[in-house]
């Protein structure tokens, strides 16, 4: 199949004609090929680099709006975007994805992190040393991304979130999958935590350190009694991690507890010092 302008009425191909052809990309002679990527890495730099959209967002209702071409666009770059080197500072790299160095105002990189291009961070994000930020990946206003945090790609991060320490939050390249982690505003979660998978935490909740959650992950609610959809977290809700029996009692197996609902006590001890910003 030819990507040529003419094609398409004299036009560049569109992102979708593009993941229409993707597993025959690599194959293009060299002139389709770099048009191929052009448009690719036109799309990322104006609109997910920038912040002019996002790969997906929560609607009013709690449902996720996912753009289907974002994310078609950073899993087809990879295959087909060139090795190039650089340093900044004392800092060299080589690799397909450059680092981000346009940053908006009021966002703070501490020495140590790393922050791709194809990311977009908003004003008073601070990320802490040895933290990476994959391309694609949203983070919104005044969050924190503490030490030796991953974000991974296309992980939408909301407003005035705290990550703590050590926290791993999956993204559609590691590994390569459809959904995507969404984590929503005003959300904790606690040192060495993970969340992958696609998996879903809600506004407000809370996460204690070491929950691991992933979409066979077990979600029992202390509140009602009753075992939740794997994948999602609700709004404020406070968990922990712990076991649930087998079905013979022979044994425990690993799930998330809710144990309560976000109170006044609890944002106390969440609460982010604002002097860290």
């Amino acid at each position: 199949m030819s990507i040529a302008r003419e094609r398409s009425g004299g036009r560049p191909p569109t992102i979708s004609q593009l993941w229409a052809m993707k597993d025959e990309l690599t194959t293009l002679p060299g002139p389709q090929l770099l048009a191929a990527f052009d448009v690719i890495h036109d799309f990322i730099d104006t609109k997910l680099n920038t912040g002019r959209i996002r790969v997906a967002e929560f609607k009013p209702d709690g449902s996720i709006s996912v753009n289907e071409e974002a994310k078609q666009a950073i899993l087809m770059l990879f295959p087909i975007a060139p090795m190039t080197e650089g340093q900044t500072g004392p800092f060299y790299w080589r690799d397909k994805v450059p680092p981000k160095l346009d940053f908006v105002d009021g966002v703070r990189i501490v020495p140590g992190s790393y922050v791709r291009w194809g990311s977009h961070l908003e004003p008073g994000v601070v990320v802490m040393p040895n933290s990476h930020i994959n391309i694609g990946a949203f983070v919104g206003k005044n969050t924190m991304v503490d030490t030796a945090t991953t974000v991974g790609s296309c992980a939408q991060i909301g407003a005035n979130v705290h990550l703590s320490g050590g926290v791993g939050i999956g993204g559609v390249l590691e590994p390569a999958q459809a959904a995507l982690v969404m984590i929503g505003d005003n959300a904790f979660i606690g040192a060495r935590s993970e969340v992958a998978e696609g998996c879903v935490v809600e506004e407000g909740a809370v996460l204690s350190m070491g929950c691991y959650m992933g979409q066979s992950t077990k979600i029992y609610d202390a509140r009602s009694g009753e075992l939740l959809k794997p994948g999602r977290i609700p709004a404020r809700a406070v968990v922990i991690p712990g076991t649930l029996p087998s079905e013979d009692g022979t044994h425990g197996t690993y799930a998330l507890i809710i144990k309560k609902t976000r109170d006044e006590g609890t944002d106390a001890k969440v609460a982010l010092n604002e002097a860290l910003r």
